[in-house]
Order: C-alpha cells, then sequence, then structure tokens
C-alpha cells in the first residue's frame, strides 16, 4: 500500500497519508506528480520489456508527449541481484537531476524521499504507482536491502539516470525501507 510520511528536516513527523488522493495532493503541492495506472492487459512474471511498455502505451506516450521524454525503459530488481548493494549505496546519497525522474512501479515497491522548502516527504510507491520528481529536487532513493520491484523509467536524455550529487548527510538520519514501519504486515 503506498504512503505519504511528511517530516521536517530534523526528523520530527509532521504528517501521514495512505488515501491516495491525499498523497497526490500533498505531492502536487510542492511540484511532484503522483498517480495510478493501470495495464491494458494481463502481465504475467516472465513479461518482457516490450510487453510491459505495450501494456502502459497509453499512460506512456501521454508523458513522453507531455514533457519530451526521449526513451523509455524498464529496471528490474530482484534479492540476488549481484549489485544490489552498490546500486542500493548509490541511490540512497541526496542527489538532483538535471531533468525528471519519473518511475512506474509494475511491480514491487521502493520508497523515495523528496526534500522541499524545509520538509521531507517519504513516498512508498507500491504496485500501480507514478513519482515524477521535477528536474533539480533533492530527492533521494531507497529500494531496500533485497530489492524486489519492476519499474518502467522515462528520459529525456540519451544519458538516462544521471545524478548530481548534494553531498549532504541528511539521508542517513531518516527511515530506511526495512525499518519496522516501513515493513508490510505479515
Amino acid at each position: 500500500m503506498s504512503e505519504l510520511r511528511i517530516y521536517e528536516e530534523n526528523g520530527q513527523p509532521v504528517a501521514s497519508h495512505t488515501r491516495f488522493e491525499d498523497i497526490r495532493d500533498q505531492l502536487e503541492s510542492i511540484g511532484v506528480q503522483f498517480e495510478r495506472w493501470e495495464a491494458t492487459r494481463q502481465l504475467d512474471a516472465q513479461a518482457t520489456q516490450d510487453e510491459i511498455i505495450e501494456a502502459y502505451r497509453g499512460s506512456v506516450n501521454r508523458l513522453m508527449n507531455q514533457y519530451g521524454f526521449k526513451s523509455v525503459d524498464v529496471i528490474s530488481l530482484h534479492p540476488a541481484h549481484p549489485q544490489k548493494d552498490v546500486l542500493r549505496s548509490k541511490f540512497l546519497s541526496e542527489h538532483r537531476h538535471d531533468e525528471f525522474e519519473v518511475r512506474f512501479f509494475v511491480e514491487g515497491e521502493a520508497l523515495f524521499y523528496i526534500r522541499d522548502a524545509g520538509r521531507v516527504h517519504g513516498v512508498l510507491c507500491s504496485q500501480g504507482d507514478l513519482i515524477s520528481v521535477p528536474a533539480n529536487v533533492r530527492h533521494w532513493f531507497d529500494m531496500g536491502p533485497n530489492p524486489s520491484f519492476k519499474a518502467i523509467r522515462l528520459f529525456i536524455t540519451p544519458d538516462g539516470w544521471v545524478a548530481n550529487f548534494t553531498g549532504d548527510k541528511i539521508a542517513d538520519s531518516f527511515p530506511r525501507l526495512e525499518a519496522p514501519h516501513y515493513l508490510k504486515a505479515a
């Protein structure tokens, strides 16, 4: 289930939301797009990148036209991925991008933190969620110690994911995906 937790930059909790409309409205107020997408066809676990993109073609094309994205791909990470620790470590550092960072979760979940105007918004994204963080907005991403997700990514430049790290250690003081309050109930 998707969730938004809002904190002061010092880590003090401010609010928590689980209703889609509340999450969308709160994120919209800081310029972050949050949507829910549905596939036009059933996908199985072995679906190819092309099959996944085609199942969401209408929504993908709408965003490509709206923002001028030039390419789209699917990233898939699983607990046995040989680079999972290196990738997680890189994404956990606060950074910015020169373009939007767009992720649509086909399967699984992950945690985005967005820092804006003295607050930090922690967004637990789940299957069916799209999040679009605008260019130059400070944020970090936690896929957890045992990542398990597939996500559609959209890019403007052919270089794909290029981060400009801020050097700020703020991400170290916020809960990770494996923290008890982010774990799914058994």
